[in-house]
């Protein structure tokens, strides 16, 4: 294949893949990384970089600082990597997020600006938290089961409470969220019928659930002021796994993607199969996003490039 036939996706993560220490080596090597730092301290109103450097990590991992950490960690290994492989960043085709990497994959593809980015992501990590902390919830990875049988567990275990499917990963790596009860009976039904795994997460609450409902007017408040521009390559939304051109399109996407599954899985088939990516960048904290990728299409390269 040659250069000309390569295609790149830049891929963003999302909440979970933070970790103390993370954006010192972006700033480490660039000017520009550091500079984005100290911007969002003045959009934030504290040291979001010595946060990131020094934690304390349960700090780090509040849903209020951790989204706007994570974003702003992605957005500077991106200038790492203009700076280091400018080409690569042109060449770039197709770009998405998890969750809330869908806003840093926005920013690079020009859809918003850096403060106003920075500025949604702080407010929709308020208003996710508080909404996790109405209710008690959770979070729960079932690994080595198909969809349809996660769906039917789920539908048992539910009973009169919230559980929902939230995110879809790759095959074999299904999230669930709901109350905490319905999720420790998905955990004893997914156990006995066979689940590889099932892995209760460290986070605040049911994200991607109905439960999140009370978030979604606190987030269109804020998307409602953001001025928005057609993206300049296509941004796969994680609502219904496609592009989209139209701003107010994109926004009312990003504020049904609160309370809607991540189709993560099927977002990245899109790319394959639809754009013809050849070659992913995971850019930013962690490298979850390439052990996904490596479960839907193992022969496809991806290379991180670290925060």
């Amino acid at each position: 294949m040659s250069a000309d036939d390569n295609k790149i996706a830049f891929v963003f993560p999302g909440q979970g893949a933070q970790d103390v220490g993370m954006g010192t080596a972006a700033c480490a090597k660039s000017a520009a990384a550091k500079a984005l730092f100290e911007r969002a301290a003045g959009v934030l109103g504290y040291d979001l970089y010595k946060l990131c450097a020094e934690g304390p990590k349960a700090e780090l991992d509040s849903t209020v600082n951790s989204q706007p950490a994570l974003f702003v960690s992605s957005l500077a290994a991106l200038e790492v990597l203009k700076q280091e492989q400018p080409a690569i960043v042109d060449q770039c085709a197709a770009t998405a997020g998890l969750s809330l990497g869908e806003y840093t994959a926005l920013v690079f593809a020009g859809v918003m600006d850096f403060e106003a980015g920075l500025r949604v992501v702080q407010e929709r990590g308020r208003a996710m938290q508080a909404a996790a902390d109405a209710t008690s919830s959770s979070m729960v990875s079932v690994l080595g089961m198909e969809r349809e049988q996660v769906e039917k567990l789920v539908d048992e275990a539910r009973s009169d409470q919230v559980l929902e499917v939230a995110n879809l990963l790759c095959p074999g790596n299904i999230v669930c969220s709901g109350e905490t009860a319905a999720c420790e009976r998905l955990i004893t039904l997914a156990t006995s019928a066979g689940a590889m795994k099932v892995i209760p997460l460290a986070v605040a609450g049911a994200f991607h659930t109905s439960l999140m409902q009370p978030a979604v007017e606190r987030l269109r408040k804020v998307l409602a002021d953001v001025s928005m521009k057609t993206p300049r390559i296509p941004v796969v939304s994680n609502v219904d796994a496609r592009p989209h051109d139209d701003p107010n399109e994109i926004r009312e996407l990003l504020i049904k993607q609160v309370c809607s599954r991540v189709r993560w899985e099927d977002s990245m088939r899109y790319m394959l199969d639809e754009i013809k990516i050849t070659q992913f960048y995971e850019l930013g904290a962690g490298r979850v996003l390439a052990g996904l990728l490596k479960r839907i299409a193992r022969k496809t390269p991806v290379e991180n490039i670290a925060a």
